[in-house]
């Protein structure tokens, strides 16, 4: 069994001991401790809550709900809904904050609860110690008496007011989807994007869409994270049909992949490029990502007069910097696109309608649209260390011994090259040091990893002797 206490939220596999997996009991502490947050943040007594398919969603989403009105609090549950759309409703709920129950791309014996604050976005790294403490704090936890419980109130209203925000959007162009008549593949894993998807392309006027997976009981047929190794089965059925693109998202709908009119993928890095261009030829203005993000979106940014600025890893950060330097689009390469006009939160839904009115003003397939970006490739490794080995210190040593190099490290450690880069980050809950490189080949992109590996074989090997 397995459960993670983090600043962001607490996620594990279900069942096992208390304190190691996501046992009832740790889901009552963290989600008391939550509500202390929003007591001391706020005098609204309103939280939103909403869930993804996964089975044990409904288990948890009760054990959250009773806790929340059990220290007075009212909550508006949205049922089966996605992470975009629970950031959305706080917010117009007048919200003190919001949980997300969801265990995003990992897999179905996993679950997890999202910290929203008040404005739907996710809780800092401030909020998120204090929370860590308060529900270790046993002797901390009260509750109301009976004549102050909560209230209840049930609203699956919100995906269709969700759709309706994207649609009014002004870079959304509905007739020009129309007037395309595209023919699209989508796979929703069977979790709520079986809802919130098929209702989206209707509303754009998407007449042609094939549903793999669409059918929200939370039985993943494949790994839910929407990687290219995932999607086979996707891919083979774009290839032995007639579509002009595929969409695919994750369980709780804030990631968007791609694959061409061939069933080929467009590349996850390249959701947010092809996004952010059509923003900029539109609105010029400046973007962000993470360190982790192709060189692809700053290269388009600055060829179209803005700023670009990279953010550590993690949707806070990137919203953080977002708003520091006023960003107009943003995200993380991972398929995790973020359009401030809408709301600061990753969204796989106004992704798809922003991609599809580029596509459809571009005129030409998918294929070819990819084509016009500057060509990238990244290659994701980790190497795992003993818990004795000191990781700060062997980051240190790296960048020690790339200094002549351009070098960030604001998260871990990046070390920009000619026309490569490399980013070495350690894990939060592992002796794990995940190193992503980037390469116009991906050849070069893992012989570049393979070379800072080698690095920091020889370091260790070096304390070892000493």
């Amino acid at each position: 069994m397995t459960l993670i206490k983090s600043i962001s939220g607490i996620r594990g596999t279900i069942g096992g001991l208390v304190g190691e997996g996501l046992t009832p009991l740790d889901i009552v502490k963290f989600t008391t401790a939550f509500g202390y947050l929003c007591r001391e943040k706020s005098e609204n007594k309103k939280i939103v809550i909403g869930r993804d398919a996964r089975t044990s969603g409904e288990m948890v989403s009760n054990i959250v709900t009773s806790t929340l009105m059990s220290m007075g609090f009212d909550i508006v549950d949205l049922g089966l809904s996605t992470t975009p759309t629970v950031e959305i409703a706080v917010p117009l709920e007048e919200a003190a904050g919001g949980i997300i129950l969801t265990a995003s791309h990992n897999p179905a014996q996993w679950n997890a609860l999202k910290l929203l604050n008040h404005e739907g976005e996710f809780i800092s790294a401030e909020d998120g110690e204090k929370l860590l403490k308060l529900a270790e704090n046993d002797n901390a936890l009260e509750y109301v008496e009976y004549m102050h419980l909560g209230e209840y109130k049930y609203d699956d209203t919100y995906i269709d007011k969700h759709i309706a925000l994207i649609l009014d959007l002004p870079l959304v162009d509905v007739e020009a989807i129309t007037q395309k008549d595209f023919k699209i593949a989508i796979d929703c894993v069977n979790s709520t994007g079986g809802i919130a998807i098929p209702k989206l392309l209707k509303a754009l006027g998407v007449k042609n869409v094939t549903e793999y997976f669409c059918e929200p009981n939370g039985h993943f047929p494949h790994n839910p994270e929407p990687l290219p190794e995932h999607l086979t089965h996707i891919s083979d059925g774009i290839k032995s049909g007639n579509f002009d693109l595929g969409i695919v998202v994750d369980p709780d709908v804030d990631r968007l992949a791609l694959l061409n009119e061939d069933g080929t993928p467009f590349g996850e890095e390249y959701t947010l490029v092809a996004v952010a261009d059509y923003i900029l030829k539109n609105s010029p203005g400046n973007t962000v990502s993470n360190l982790s993000s192709s060189k692809a979106l700053k290269e388009i940014t600055l060829k179209k007069g803005g700023s670009y600025s990279a953010a550590a890893v993690g949707e806070v950060n990137v919203v953080n910097k977002m708003k520091e330097t006023n960003a107009i689009i943003g995200g993380e390469g991972n398929g995790g696109v973020i359009y401030p006009k809408l709301h600061y939160g990753r969204d796989a839904l106004v992704g798809i309608a922003l991609f599809l009115t580029h596509l459809a003003k571009f005129g030409k397939s998918i294929s070819f649209l990819k084509g016009q970006y500057p060509n990238y490739n990244i290659s994701k490794n980790k190497i795992e260390l003993t818990p004795d080995i000191d990781v700060d210190e062997i980051l240190e040593a790296i960048e020690n011994k790339y200094k002549n190099n351009p070098i960030n490290t604001i998260d871990g450690v990046k070390i920009e090259f000619e026309n490569e880069w490399v980013h070495l980050r350690k894990s939060n809950t592992e002796p794990i040091i995940r190193i992503y490189s980037e390469s116009e080949t991906l050849a070069t992109a893992e012989h570049l990893a393979n070379k800072i590996i080698s690095d920091i074989k020889e370091l260790v090997t070096e304390k070892s002797e000493e």
